[in-house]
This record gives C-alpha cells, sequence and structure tokens, in this order.
C-alpha cells in the first residue's frame, strides 16, 4: 500500500480506512491503542492474537509499517538487555491523526482497562509487558 496516510482523502482514504479496518489489522492497532505503554513486542502482539499464527501477525504488522500506521522503534543498543525485547510497535503520529480523523480512538480508554483486566498472561507475557521501552520523544 503505497498511500500517504497524512495526505489520504478522498478515495485514497476510503481505501486506507478499509485496509486497517481489516479484522487483523485492526487487531494489531487494538492491541497497540491498549497497550499500557503504547508500544508492545512482536511476542506480544502474537499472544494477545492466539487465533492467527505468529507469521499472520508478523505479515499484518509490516503491512501496517508499510502504510504508514504502525513504526518499529527499537531500544537503543545500550540499553537493551539479554532476555528481553528490544523492538516495539507503535502508532505513527501520522498513523494515530488517521485513526483520530476517522472516529477509531474513541474506545482507546476502554481498551487500556480491558487489557488490565487480563489475568491469565503467562510469565513470559508479564515479563515483556514489564520490558524497558524506548523514549518515543
Amino acid at each position: 500500500m503505497s498511500t500517504d496516510v497524512g495526505a489520504a482523502d478522498g478515495a485514497a482514504g476510503r481505501e486506507l480506512l478499509h485496509f486497517v479496518t481489516q479484522e487483523t489489522r485492526f487487531a494489531i492497532v487494538a492491541n497497540i491503542l491498549q497497550h499500557p505503554e503504547g508500544l508492545p513486542s512482536m511476542y506480544e502482539l502474537e499472544e494477545l492474537n492466539p487465533s492467527v499464527s505468529d507469521a499472520t501477525v508478523y505479515k499484518h504488522v509490516q503491512k501496517l509499517i508499510d502504510a504508514g500506521i504502525v513504526e518499529a522503534v527499537a531500544l537503543p543498543d545500550d540499553e537493551r538487555r539479554q532476555g528481553y525485547p528490544w523492538k516495539f510497535y507503535g502508532l505513527t503520529d501520522e498513523g494515530r491523526a488517521f485513526l483520530e480523523r476517522h472516529n477509531l480512538l474513541q474506545a482507546e480508554a476502554t481498551l487500556e482497562r480491558i487489557y488490565g483486566t487480563i489475568s491469565d498472561k503467562s510469565e513470559k507475557m508479564v515479563k515483556y509487558e514489564n520490558a524497558p521501552r524506548p523514549n518515543r520523544n
């Protein structure tokens, strides 16, 4: 998808909206929105989407990156810790603005509350949730 998220309007905007709201991609966007830091690791995204394969989650994250909705954010080398993730996925500023323009962020607070109620997280999931995250500012 080669649509410029920042300038997506008219037919291009509708195409991008349809693209983002495809079931698996929209679930991934929701996972990012609900994550306490807004930057889940690939493992966390895979665990939050047990009905699809890890390869499918990865493929859809890459498509969202290519569309400019999501970005990969890496922890600086000197802050990485063995046994913890170092690459995370968050909304781009343009992606957040696009979702806002299309009223797709209204449930963000609810998604965060729902995420907080998940009680059957694996030990690895909890460890990854608490991993150091890059500063995006």
